[in-house]
């Protein structure tokens, strides 16, 4: 990471350029990335746009552009061509005209990656619309010999050429801080003795706003990032943060694949990630033209739980998958995603994960907004998918193994990337043996817990019925609040616990009525309190329930 591929596509495109070939298709997974590919290319005098989901109605501009030679760099995402629309009207003549292939972030394409993504099976199919001849360049700054070997399998590639991983000047920490609070306490004092401009990363969204929260009330400009993000937003805080005018973005990994700023201070990890590859491709965001910067990672309690959600969901579960298609092809017609939602009680973002996984398959296809079957044959690889997932079992190991290493961290990581080396890095915290460890202030921490139970969250009402269709605005609940979110570091870690032990505490019960009498106020007042048993605790809702009731009279 950080070496550099964006100049090679860039430079070759102005090459094939000046001897008439035609414009470059750059394959690109985040919006993030595109954004910072342009203004690169630009830099270097050559012409790039976008076609994306976010800007629909400059596609016709676009390809008159293409037509008239004006455009140097078309970029898209791998997920254009599982729209009809674009796979259809658009890439037939894009292709046509193509001088160059570049697939960046090719990893992608492999689903030993860490990164695996499904519509990136589908760049295969570009392929034959290609004129004879149009080279083809697949970039990475994170493949190991697994997903090489598989993309040098997948793309019927010529050659591959790999450089040296290894990051001079920089310094890697690992810090173990179970209790959310205590990172994030630790954060606020540290981050303004590091200097510079940062990123701290998050496994969750919410942990992103938290943090970035946290950090604001503590006197420090930050800001959040994510997917979830407006794009207005997202685009202000990619600019500010390449400006240095912001002392740190807490990001998701939205803010990864790619992103390139020349002199970030520091990257630190609020959670630690799962696999020793995916950190790798994060910290190295930090410090590429500086001579020292910092990549410090601090573990906590959920981070296991969070990793093995990852882990366990990364593909369909074999019986939904098979159920689904056997329930198109038995009834030969096509349905909605909503009413396939309906039928097997399953949730909207996991049926649209299953979905584009089937489509790409080939065992499904869209038409307009309904999903039929398709006359391919298929069946559930579940070989392929009990592989991968001890595969990611055996590197979320090396991970731990990471934290817990006597040797030098960067000699670890370039290691289990199969870029073994001998020298050590002489910076990192096991070569020098120093530590960013502090004696946190106490009333600080006791701040942070206040910070993390007081941040309640808003529960937005549904604007479509379960089987379709809009809720008229009239009929539509209103926004609601949850005083926690499971295992959040507040008053969600008080809540396992108390319903373990067969009773909410008193001062669960403070907050919860705090929270409706003083800081939501919702006006009609509430004139009563239901209770959905819980299956394996009934008791302590219902007790919870009452008590609930009766403080509110």
């Amino acid at each position: 990471t950080g070496w550099g591929k964006s100049a090679v596509y860039f430079i070759a495109t102005r090459m094939l350029r000046d001897r008439g070939a035609g414009p470059t298709l750059l394959i690109s997974p985040l919006l993030a990335l595109m954004r910072n590919q342009i203004e690169a290319a630009t830099r270097m005098g050559v012409r790039a746009t976008t076609i994306n989901n976010e800007n629909t109605d400059e596609w016709p501009d676009v390809l008159v552009s293409l037509d008239a030679g004006e455009v140097d760099v078309l970029l898209i995402s791998p997920e254009r061509l599982a729209n009809s629309d674009f796979r259809d009207d658009v890439l037939p003549e894009v292709g046509r005209q193509s001088g160059l292939l570049v697939v960046d972030e090719v990893h992608c394409v492999s689903d030993w990656g860490h990164d695996f993504r499904p519509n990136y099976q589908r760049i295969r199919r570009v392929l034959d619309l290609l004129p004879t001849g149009v080279p083809i360049i697949g970039c990475t700054a994170t493949a190991n010999d697994r997903v090489i070997q598989d993309v040098n399998k997948q793309f019927a590639t010529d050659a591959s050429v790999r450089g040296p991983l290894g990051r001079e000047g920089l310094r890697l920490h690992v810090l173990d801080l179970p209790p959310p609070a205590e990172r994030l306490a630790w954060l606020s004092e540290t981050i303004p003795r590091l200097g510079g401009t940062g990123i701290v990363y998050t496994l969750t969204i919410a942990d992103a706003e938290r943090v970035a929260e946290w950090l604001r009330s503590q006197g420090l400009d930050a800001l959040a990032y994510h997917g979830s993000l407006d794009p207005e937003l997202r685009i202000a805080a990619e600019q500010r943060l390449l400006a240095n005018d912001v002392d740190v973005v807490v990001a998701t990994s939205a803010l990864g694949m790619g992103f390139d700023h020349p002199a970030l201070h520091f990257v630190i990890h609020y959670q630690a990630p799962a696999y020793p590859i995916s950190y790798y491709q994060q910290v190295g965001r930090a410090g590429r033209q500086l001579v020292e910067s910092w990549g410090i990672l601090l573990r906590g309690t959920e981070d296991e739980d969070i990793q093995n959600f990852f882990i366990e969901n990364a593909f369909p579960p074999p019986d939904l998958a098979e159920a689904l298609v056997a329930f198109l092809e038995e009834s030969g017609e096509s349905f909605t995603a909503a009413g396939l939602e309906g039928h097997f009680n399953v949730r909207r973002h996991r049926l649209a994960h299953l979905l584009q996984t089937l489509a790409v398959e080939g065992a499904v296809e869209r038409d307009g907004y309904r999903w039929r079957r398709t006359l391919t044959p298929w069946s559930y690889d579940l070989d392929r998918v009990e592989r991968v997932t001890a595969l990611r079992r055996v590197e979320q190991e090396e991970m731990r193994a990471y934290a817990a290493t006597d040797e030098c961290r960067m000699t670890y990581l370039l290691n289990r990337l199969d870029d073994p080396v001998d020298t050590t890095c002489g910076i990192c915290d096991r070569c020098t043996g120093e530590s960013l460890a502090v004696e946190l202030d106490q009333g600080l921490v006791a701040a942070a817990v206040e910070h993390l139970r007081g941040g309640y969250l808003p529960i937005e009402p549904r604007r479509q019925w379960p089987a379709g269709g809009r809720i008229p605005p009239a009929r539509r609940n209103r926004e609601g609040r949850a005083l926690s979110r499971w295992g959040d570091g507040g008053w969600g870690d008080r809540v396992s616990e108390n319903r373990t032990a067969g009773r909410f505490d008193d001062d669960v019960l403070d907050a919860a009525v705090d929270l409706i009498l003083n800081r939501w106020c919702p006006d009609p007042f509430p004139a009563w309190v239901t209770v959905v048993p819980s299956a394996r605790f009934p008791g302590v809702m219902v007790d919870f329930a009452t008590r609930f009731a009766e403080r509110l009279g």
